[in-house]
Order: structure tokens, then sequence, then C-alpha cells
């Protein structure tokens, strides 16, 4: 049990020691950020609301329940009643008090391809609302790349931090050596001991700040971001992927749903249909003009209807389509040329840091040079420490200055992947 627990130890130390990914961390914001949950609920919503659409193919039954009073009924004319009861017929005509307790029930054959419709309208409208969720996600990416960018500056500067302190630490055990054989002023000794310690004081600043933004991006992803690893240079692809494009598409394909429906407006419906009631009076006027009876009655048939209200608005209703579909094109047109400009600015200050860094690692290699020098000089008492601690910031500064326009590259490469996506 224990070798399988070193095994496998051994086996993910490399993953640990890696740390996590740009890409692992921006994964893991997605699934941790609570809009995720909303993807689940949409497709849900949908799938049941096109289920209540394709029911309406089920037959429709509606059970009625009636009592009426009225003012007159059908009655048979004086002549009419008085020559009857002398044939001894007793005529008593109608009740005005009538009851039914009835069902009816219908069923569509024919729609005209309404509900297929409705049901389409349906499943477009979910794909618009899932693809504005997919828009609000693919902004996560962007809030992750500020802050593992963030952190990486701040690894940098830490690095170079311990190093200045490691610098001026050797610097500081030659001058007190110095100070010891008479040959270095303790004032000196005491000048880069107050620079090291002011260089530290500088660490503590770095270390508390990438401390409360590893902690943002760890609570951000879900997961715990013990370490992170700087990503390669990469090349963005031309394709744009973006989901805002996407959410464009599903918009003209809600409008073109909608259109469908317009068209099914205008065909007739054919249906058909039973009911059945038990009641007085019944079908059978005569025979309960004679009697108070209650009886069953029922009837079957089939009924076509034809609506051309749907043609008053038609022309009005076509337009509007045509209009919700050239907005859709005309911000598919704007995003489109905002985001070529993005690129083209991201592109440029790719360029602006490359060279950049190249006069970076010129300037280093002077500035290396002349620090090395400065503390040949101060060894042989030439130069004070003043002169010394001041060539060591510059080469310091320096190398900050590299590493901040390299992870400044870095970042402007990732943000021209995400402004295509691709």
């Amino acid at each position: 049990m224990i070798k399988n627990l070193v095994f496998i130890a051994l086996a993910l130390l490399p993953l640990i020691s890696s740390g996590q990914t740009l890409e692992e961390c921006q994964r893991a914001a997605e699934h941790n950020y609570p809009l995720i949950a909303q993807h689940d609920l949409l497709g849900r919503t949908t799938d049941l609301t096109v289920s209540n659409i394709k029911k309406s193919w089920l037959p429709q039954v509606k059970a009625t329940g009636q009592a009426t009073y009225q003012s007159s009924v059908a009655s048979w004319p004086d002549e009419m009643h008085a020559m009857m009861q002398q044939m001894g017929i007793d005529m008593k005509g109608l009740a005005r008090d009538q009851y039914r307790i009835g069902l009816d029930v219908q069923q569509t054959v024919f729609d005209g391809g309404t509900i297929n419709a409705q049901a389409r309208i349906a499943r477009e409208q979910g794909a618009v609302q899932r693809a504005q969720l997919d828009v609000d996600l693919y902004h996560v990416k962007q809030r992750v790349n500020e802050m593992y960018f963030g952190l990486l500056l701040l690894d940098d500067q830490i690095r170079l931090n311990s190093d200045l302190q490691e610098q001026l630490a050797s610097n500081e055990k030659k001058l007190r050596s110095m100070v010891k054989h008479g040959t270095a002023a303790q004032c000196d000794l005491d000048n880069i001991s107050a620079e090291r310690l002011n260089v530290a004081q500088q660490m503590t600043t770095l270390q508390s700040q990438r401390r409360v933004l590893l902690a943002m991006l760890s609570t951000f992803c879900g997961m715990e971001v013990s370490n992170i690893s700087k990503p390669d240079a990469i090349e963005a692809g031309t394709v744009n992927k973006r989901p805002e494009l996407a959410l464009i598409d599903s918009q003209l394909r809600l409008a073109d749903a909608q259109e469908k429906a317009l068209d099914a407006a205008l065909m007739p419906r054919l249906g058909v249909f039973a009911q059945g009631y038990y009641g007085y009076p019944g079908y059978n006027m005569f025979k309960d003009m004679m009697g108070r009876d209650w009886s069953w009655n029922g009837m079957v048939g089939a009924r076509l209807t034809w609506d051309i209200g749907a043609l008053y608005t038609r022309r009005n209703d076509k337009a509007k389509l045509q209009l919700q579909r050239e907005t859709a094109m005309n911000q598919r047109e704007v995003f489109l040329f905002n985001n070529r400009l993005e690129q083209m600015q991201l592109g440029e200050a790719i360029n602006r840091y490359r060279d950049l860094m190249q006069q970076d690692n010129e300037i280093i290699g002077l500035r290396q040079r002349v620090r090395k020098a400065a503390e040949s000089k101060l060894a042989h008492g030439i130069i004070d420490v003043n002169d010394l601690l001041r060539d060591i910031n510059s080469e310091n500064s320096a190398r900050v200055q590299r590493s901040i326009h390299e992870i400044e590259m870095l970042k402007q490469m990732y943000d021209l992947k995400y402004s295509t996506n691709d």
C-alpha cells in the first residue's frame, strides 16, 4: 500500500511542480462560475416548452357544467297548443330552467404547420439565450487572464528582488570585511545594509500582493492554485470564433423561424370534434316539450376554419422581422469592425514589446558590465558605495523593465487569442 502511494506521489510530482497553466485556470473558472448552472436550466426549460407545444397534437378535452334560466323559450303557437289538447296531447313546452353536464373533445388533424413553427421558435429562443450565456461566460477568460498575468509579473518581481538582495548581501559581506581591515568606512557598510533592508521591505509588499491575488484566482477558479507556469509565446489564428458571432447567428435563425410562423398563420385548420352532455333539454326538443326528463345527447363532426386576420398585419410583421435581421447584421459589422481595430492594436503592441525586449537585453548587458566594474572599483577604493548602489539599482531596474515587457507581450498575445477565440 505504501509503495503504491509513493508511486502515485512520484507520478503526480511533475504535474504539481509544473503548476497550473492558463488554460487549466480558464476551464476551471468557467466550470466554477455560478452562471454555468444556467446552461442546464436553459436546456431543460426549452425542452419543457417544446414538449408543451407538441402536446397541442393531443386531444383537447373540456368538461362543462351549465345551469340557466331564460326569459323565454321555444313554445307551440296557442292555436296548435289548443288543437293538441283537444287530441289529448299535453304539450307543456320547454322549461325556462335548463341544465347540462357535458364533455367536449377536439382533435387537430391539420394545423398548417403552426405547432411545428411554434416549437421551432421555442428552440431558437432557447438557442439565443444559451448563446448570450456563452458570451457572458466567455468574459470570464479575460478576468482570469488579468489575474494570471498579474501573478506572473509579481513572481518575476519577487525573483528579481531576491536576486537583488543576494547581490546586496554579497557586497555587504565584502564591505564588512573591508571595514574590518580598515579599507572602508562604517558608513559605507551602513549605507548598503540599509539598502538591502529597503529591498527586503519591497519583498514583503510583493509577497503580500501575491498572496491576495493568488487567493482571488483560487476563489475564481474554485480550486487551490498553488503555483502557475509562464505560458509560451503564441501566434493567434486568423479565424474569428467569438461567441458574439454565434449569438448573432442564433438571432438570425430565430427571425427565420418567426417568419415561418407567419406563413403557417395563413393556412387553414382542420379538426374533428365530439360533444356530449347529459341534461335538459336535449337535441329532441319536441320530446322535451312534452316532459322534463334529462337525457343523453351527443354530436361528432369535422370543422374547417380559415382565419385570414393574419393578412391585415402580415406586411408589417414581415417588415419588423426584416428590421430585426438588419439590426443583427449591423451588430455583426460593428463587432467585427471594433474587433479588427482591437487586433491591430494588440498586434502592434506585441511587435513593440518584442523590439523593447531586444533593447532590454542590450541594456541589461551594459548595466551588468558597469555594475561589475563598480564592484571592482569599490574593492580598490576608487568609488564610494553610493556609486555602486546606483549602478546596482540601474541594472535591477533594467531587469525589471525586461520582465514587465515580457509579461506584457505574453498578455497581449493571449489577449489577441481571446479577441478571436481561435
